[in-house]
């Protein structure tokens, strides 16, 4: 028997650009079969709903308010819920998972933090890093910045992304040796919804049991089309790209990216 997971999901509490609320995620989520689902609502670096005026400890309880959402329901159906979340940087995108809201209570420097700050103070804290779609290509992203070095691996099928732009990511965790895998990316819970994310041979029994499945590098199934990384490439052209080093600083990438 496998257990579906949803690795990446946004609430319209925690993310401006979300639609369905937490409860409605996890009732759509529990219908379609899935053991559990990790809210990822954008933080402050991104595409918040939580207005930036506030206090501290209130834009924290509002960012929360759409994973408590689905928990709630989550315990009401059946269905495991987590926390984490997504922050964004110069249009590159981390998913956080590990840590907790009073975390977040506790540590009001982290709306400052960079790639390196972030991933060393989750490292200290327990917690694990993933690059979410690190290939995607829209009007509001001048370059693309790969940060595998600050992450513990990569998401290669993203439902947002078009097919070519996962392709990329697939090659390039494969000539890196990056752990991989999938999520839906989703916003809104309804009958059309492309369900990604990852089966497990064992049910998670917390978020922890996560972090360590990451870190240690345990296999899983990546749930997407099973065509996801056929498409060809030259239809959509990179713009331009770098790989941040180890002090955080873009190295551009040139020539065919095959080769990177």
């Amino acid at each position: 028997m496998s257990y579906r997971y949803e690795t990446h999901l946004h609430t319209c509490q925690g993310s401006a650009c979300g639609v369905s609320t937490g409860a409605e995620h996890a009732r759509y989520y529990k219908s379609a079969g899935y053991q559990g689902i990790f809210v990822t609502d954008h933080f402050f670096g991104g595409n918040t709903a939580v207005p930036r005026e506030l206090p501290w400890r209130e834009r924290i309880h509002w960012f929360c308010s759409g994973f408590e959402d689905a928990w709630n329901e989550g315990q009401k159906v059946g269905l495991d819920v987590f926390f984490g979340w997504e922050e964004s940087f110069d249009g590159d995108d981390y998913l956080v998972y590990g840590l907790d809201k009073q975390f977040m209570l506790d540590h009001p420097e982290m709306e400052h933090w960079s790639r390196k700050d972030q991933y060393e103070a989750v490292h200290a804290a327990g917690g694990c890093v993933i690059q979410a779609h690190p290939f995607r290509m829209r009007g509001y992203i001048q370059a693309i910045h790969l940060g595998d070095r600050f992450a513990d691996g990569v998401e290669i099928a993203n439902a947002g992304n078009t097919p070519a732009q996962d392709v990329y990511a697939a090659h390039y965790a494969r000539q890196h040796q990056l752990y991989t895998i999938t999520g839906s990316d989703n916003h809104r819970s309804h009958e059309d919804s492309a369900l990604y994310g990852v089966a497990l041979d064992q049910p998670l029994d917390s978020i922890q049991d996560w972090v360590q499945h990451i870190l240690t590098r345990q296999p899983h199934v990546l749930l997407c089309p099973a065509d996801r990384w056929d498409s060809p490439t030259e239809a959509e052209p990179l713009i331009r790209t770098y790989r941040m080093d180890a002090a955080n600083q873009r190295v551009e990438l040139h020539g065919d990216w095959r080769t990177w």
